[in-house]
């Protein structure tokens, strides 16, 4: 209880000089400046949806692309975007602000959309196309068109990967309530998902149907209007300072701490620490006891300069937001398998789908790629019901708060109930297979006859988890992580996709190297046998999971998600 007194105490502390940037801010905020920036966000999703949702087919048909270089190319610059919201929320922390970041950001992704929009319309800037009557090979794309799509690659990456954290947090800057905040963040997935939607449906549709140019033109239209409503809300957002870097004084404490292991605390322990001032030091009182060995950096040295921070010696502050990151950092390694599990089973259902019967009626076929669509519908609608339908309903079934943990473990089991349907639909789809003979004429593209809309079920249950921990887990280091480092709690969710993204690549590279399960004719597969790895794989990192949220301690209450939500303000 004494610990729990004491963290809030120190969270309420930590708080001050946030509460005198609410009153710098006063009059500013509220509702209208977060439904500026939720514009915002869906303007640049559905820019980027122009050239990231269909970009392998972008390289293949528009430049000429080799396959395999193609494939190369997207995930060199998937890993990029996933990566570089990290570095993009560093320099907002610490340096430039979220605002600033986010208005240059938007602005270069701006420039990246309108050099794809050239590309598409002056044929100078892109290789001729391929005649498929002639028995001579396509034309590739000169140095200087190379040039020119790595340039529009590189900065449209940056525009969308500077933005797409970022603007949750600003978006959560506007509110003073946690509740409000979490809401937001709710509404802030929705709309990253209806941006996502919106690409892989109708601008696919639009240049596989109608002209590259046409969507792109809708692509550059929708970053131009959000740039002009981020701009339109400069004088009412909350705009809070960067602190300076926050990891020189997370390097600090280690390197103070390892200088101060072997001295021995005095009889009057709180008179031997250094605090950032007395009211802070009323108010922290001694360091908490938990990871009680960087409690010695925080101890004051004899001498001249003994109250001023250095390399020996930091204040309490720094110490215990130290230990809020590490904290923290069980939770979010294990959200690294639960990406890596998505990006398999994603790639899963496109093989899957290839296979089996996607017609519906006789006539339409749905493409083998627009079956992930469902799984973005799925988090969409969950992410928008948590707060207006889901968790008012719990705590009036159960007479308790969902917290933040209990609805990252219901992703969790979402994600392993989901790889265990695919094993069962897969192994389902194989015994047809060999029932009606394919495996012996296969030569890749026979398909059984099971219809690929049972894929469904399992990418609806898998769009569901990721509803259900994707806003509370981005709401959870909002809460949590130190003030100093606000959209760098945000952006960690971006790293660690990217971590998924590139374990999930490992993971099929192995397995295909090291068993006869994923051979290029999944027909002699058994993709099923792969998709029961992942419910193992699965399970274990979601009991991984469980005992670090049972030992976790929330830097201040459980907060209550059912009521005073933003939406039903």
């Amino acid at each position: 209880m004494e610990d729990s007194t004491r963290s809030l105490e120190s969270r309420e502390k930590e708080g001050t000089q946030f509460r005198i940037n609410l009153h710098n801010n006063h009059g500013k905020g509220g509702f209208l400046s977060s439904f500026l920036i939720l514009g915002t966000s869906l303007g640049l999703n559905i820019a980027s949806g122009a050239w990231y949702s269909n970009l392998i087919v972008f390289l293949i048909s528009v430049f000429n692309v080799k396959n395999i270089p193609a494939t190369q190319i997207n995930n060199i610059f998937s890993g990029f975007i996933n990566f570089f919201p990290i570095i993009a929320a560093i320099l907002a922390d610490s340096s430039f602000g979220a605002f600033a970041v986010t208005l240059v950001s938007s602005l270069i992704s701006l420039l990246g959309v309108l050099m794809f929009t050239l590309m598409v319309t002056i044929r100078s800037l892109r290789p001729p196309k391929c005649d498929s009557n002639s028995s001579m090979s396509c034309i590739p794309p000169t140095t200087l068109q190379y040039s020119i799509l790595y340039i529009s690659l590189t900065l449209a990456s940056l525009g969308l990967g500077g933005t797409r954290f970022i603007l949750g947090t600003m978006g959560a800057d506007q509110f003073d309530k946690p509740k409000q905040q979490a809401s937001f963040f709710n509404w802030f997935v929705f709309i990253l998902y209806i941006g996502w939607i919106i690409g892989y449906t109708l601008l696919i549709y639009i240049q596989t149907s109608v002209s590259w140019a046409l969507s792109f033109a809708i692509a550059l239209a929708a970053n131009t209007i959000a740039v002009v409503l981020f701009l339109l809300g400069s004088r009412i957002y909350r705009k809070f300072p960067p602190q300076g870097s926050p990891f020189t004084s997370i390097a600090r404490v280690f390197v103070a701490s390892l200088k101060n292991v072997k001295r021995v605390m005095p009889e009057n322990r709180q008179d031997c620490y250094l605090y950032e001032s007395e009211d802070s030091k009323l108010t922290y009182g001694e360091p908490s006891t938990s990871l009680r060995f960087l409690n010695k950096a925080a101890l004051i040295k004899e001498g001249a300069n003994s109250k001023t921070k250095s390399w020996s010696q930091c204040t309490v502050e720094e110490v215990e937001d130290l230990k809020k990151l590490l904290k923290l950092m069980p939770l979010w390694s294990s959200s690294i398998l639960l990406s890596g599990v998505i990006g398999v089973i994603i790639s899963f259902t496109v093989l899957m789908a290839l296979v089996m019967d996607r017609y519906v009626g006789s006539h339409f076929k749905i493409p083998a790629g627009t079956f992930v669509v469902v799984t973005l519908i799925s988090t969409a609608i969950t992410s928008s019901i948590l707060d207006r339908f889901i968790y008012p309903t719990y705590k009036k079934l159960t007479g308790r708060n969902l917290t933040y943990l209990q609805c990252i473990g219901l992703g969790h089991v979402s994600n392993i109930l989901a790889a265990v349907a695919f094993a069962l639909i897969e192994r389902k789809r194989l015994n047809l297979v060999e029932l009606h003979g394919l495996t012996k004429q296969s030569n890749g593209e026979e398909v059984a006859p099971f219809s690929a809309l049972w894929l469904v079920i399992p990418l609806v249950v898998m769009g569901i988890g990721e509803g259900f921990y994707f806003a509370p887990e981005v709401a959870l280091y909002y809460q949590e992580y130190p003030k100093s480092l606000r959209s760098t709690s945000t952006a960690m969710i971006s790293l660690h996709i990217a971590a998924g993204y590139y374990m999930s690549s490992a993971f099929i590279k192995i397995v295909g190297e090291t068993s006869s399960w994923l051979p290029n004719d999944i027909n002699l597969g058994r993709v099923d046998k792969a998709c029961w790895v992942l419910g193992i794989v699965a399970t274990l990192n979601f009991a991984y999971f469980l005992v670090w949220a049972m030992v976790y301690k929330y830097n201040d209450h459980e907060l209550d998600l059912g009521d005073d939500s933003f939406a039903s303000n």
